[in-house]
């Protein structure tokens, strides 16, 4: 079978199912983000050799054995280091990082900041179970304030990181958030992530059914979620609610939840959502609100055309190797100071 031919057939979702047995508990929302990128992964048109998933150290680790594709299971937070050579290495390659706010935002922070401001072209799939799952329940960087935990017996006294924050904060071009019992639009935002040219962050807040289980319950209550949740798509309204009757104004400089019907307010005093703008002020903002003052924002929030590194690389030494006097091994060995030895 020739190379034209595997590139051309028609893959399924099946055909990236492992053979591994998955070993997550049962209930653990990292059945359902398993599920929802191998129903995305035939759609990149990519074969399968030609895809690649890495991971750190943590349950969400376990990834690249359940995903039958090129995998490496790197160590604890140095994920985003391996994809990054990998992409450097090839830059066709379809990169999909799994790690969880620990692996990513503790021992791989550094990492996480750096291949953002960089914009490898990296897909990272962010798991936000807000504590440590595989060793047992410590804390983490998005542990909310006061949250008791093994480690934090009295109550943490940190504050957590806003991962969305860190991210348009290290100059990221595409940030989005998902919530483990929506596969539905946890996939969407997975094939918009891919679409993307650069790196990309897809935030999913995720249960942790043994060490944090309902940590995301308020947000997904079915009585009040269309009230505590808000979904972006660009070119609309910023509307939300139960009655669809809610919405965001900017007040001076502070976005503020309104009535629409109330004090005057109509549909068209409420913001449209554009995740192109490169001006990152209202994006911030997004990311940070929280409930119960404000609803949580879902959806892709930011993204952002610009160059990505690898982009960037390859037009690099195209121009340099245009401009070089040297061409092969022998212009190298008779340039510069030369002598001739008899």
């Amino acid at each position: 079978m020739s190379k034209d031919t595997i590139i051309t057939q028609e893959l399924t979702k099946e055909d990236f199912v492992s053979d591994q047995m998955v070993k997550w508990c049962p209930g653990c929302g990292d059945h359902a983000i398993l599920s929802s990128l191998e129903k995305v992964l035939p759609q990149l048109g990519k074969r399968k050799e030609d895809i690649l998933v890495v991971s750190g150290i943590g349950c969400s680790s376990r990834f690249p054995y359940y995903v039958n594709t090129y995998g490496f299971h790197g160590i604890h937070g140095r994920a985003l280091a391996i994809a990054s050579g990998a992409r450097v290495a090839n830059p066709e390659l379809s990169i999909w990082v799994a790690s969880g706010d620990g692996d990513s935002m503790a021992i791989g922070g550094n990492h996480f900041i750096h291949a953002i401001r960089r914009n490898l072209d990296i897909n990272l799939m962010l798991f936000n179970n807000e504590i440590y799952g595989l060793t047992k329940g410590q804390y983490s960087p998005t542990t909310p304030l006061g949250q008791t935990t093994k480690t934090s017996p009295f109550g943490t006294i940190e504050e957590p990181f806003v991962p969305g924050e860190l991210c348009i904060g290290a100059q990221g071009t595409f940030f989005a958030r998902v919530i483990d019992s929506d596969p539905k639009a946890m996939a969407e935002l997975f094939l918009a992530s891919a679409e993307h040219k650069g790196m990309s962050v897809v935030e999913i807040l995720q249960n942790c059914v043994i060490f944090n289980n309902g940590a995301h319950n308020y947000l997904k209550d079915r009585e009040h979620k269309a009230d505590r949740q808000l979904w972006l798509e660009d070119g609309k309204p910023m509307i939300f609610g139960k009655e669809n009757n809610k919405g965001l104004i900017l007040n001076g400089t502070e976005l503020e939840v309104v009535t629409i019907g109330e004090n005057g307010i109509t549909e068209e005093d409420i913001l449209i959502h554009d995740s192109s703008t490169a001006n990152p002020i209202i994006h911030l903002q997004l990311v940070r609100m929280k409930a119960p003052e404000f609803p949580v924002a879902f959806g892709v929030i930011r993204n952002v055309k610009k160059p990505s590194y690898e982009q960037l690389m390859v037009q690099q030494i195209e121009d340099v190797k245009a401009k070089s006097k040297i061409k092969c091994a022998d212009d190298l060995f008779r340039s510069g100071t030369t002598w001739e030895v008899e």
